[in-house]
């Protein structure tokens, strides 16, 4: 278990999930940061850079030299380890385990020895003090780094990562994770637990926009990011990426439905 203590952040604190191969997300919420004044040191990433988009080197290498604080997603640990699947542990014959087979290829064709040996080096965990407020920064959970932590998950799944993150740090005020890709804030005891979402995938709401989480004074609050979808979405085409995710950049509905909870799929089905 790798930890990264920051010390103490001053200021705004930009952080955000998954850029997900998708260089127009990335480039987008750089531009928000510096138009906010937002220094790198005080911008901070959940993990996983590569997934679902057309352009993983390229996406990796403008992170690295954004010099963002990153986080070990489950996709930077299973490229370090030069490992065949994405390590988010679908359940088989899911969509989410099929449709991973063609971008996690993708990505392992074109992530190159230097970035992985970087992802190696990442942490599990990053921590710092922001107005009075401890902050720990995971990816999924601690128990599990793949572990999906929704909005609608029972309070016990939420306790036990409280529990596991003070075992490691001791007791903290607010959490931020990733990995499920949809944004949510939830009170949990003394604890704030916000999922920051990711910029690279829209969080299955039927629009285009994704978020990113803004942390100062005030609190924290979920912000909408706009970037060049067609562009996005060109890159897939050209990368032979058209296996559905393509047209969710567009949609806002995943093709994977099925990895979420009920309360969160938009199918009549579900909403039945």
């Amino acid at each position: 278990m790798k930890i990264r203590d920051l010390g103490v952040l001053d200021g705004d604190v930009l952080l955000f999930g998954g850029p997900y191969s998708n260089l127009q997300a990335i480039e987008a919420v750089l531009i928000e940061a510096a138009a906010r004044g937002i220094p790198a040191s005080h911008i901070i990433c959940t993990g996983d850079i590569v997934a679902y988009c057309g352009q993983p080197a390229e996406t990796v290498d403008l992170v690295r030299e954004s010099g963002v604080v990153v986080v070990a997603g489950n996709c930077e640990k299973q490229l370090a380890a030069n490992a065949l699947d994405c390590g988010c542990g679908f359940d088989e014959g899911s969509a989410c385990d099929l449709l991973s087979a063609g971008w996690f290829a993708h990505a392992d064709r074109h992530v190159d020895q230097g970035a992985r040996i970087w992802m190696g080096g990442l942490p599990d965990l990053v921590m710092f003090s922001h107005d009075d407020r401890r902050v720990a920064v995971i990816h999924g959970g601690i128990t599990d780094i793949a572990r999906f932590i929704w909005s609608v998950s029972e309070e016990a799944v939420f306790v036990e990562e409280l529990s596991a993150i003070a075992d490691l740090i001791g007791d903290v005020d607010v959490v931020v994770a990733g990995h499920s890709g949809i944004a949510f804030q939830r009170r949990v005891k003394h604890v704030t637990w916000v999922n920051a979402g990711v910029i690279g995938m829209p969080p299955h709401d039927g629009g285009r926009d994704t978020a990113f989480a803004l942390l100062s004074k005030a609190g924290v609050e979920i912000k909408p990011l706009r970037y060049d979808v067609q562009t996005a979405v060109g890159a897939m085409q050209r990368a032979g990426l058209t296996q559905g995710y393509e047209r969710a950049l567009r949609t806002g509905r995943w093709p994977s439905e099925d990895v979420l909870p009920d309360q969160l799929r938009l199918s009549d089905f579900a909403k039945g």
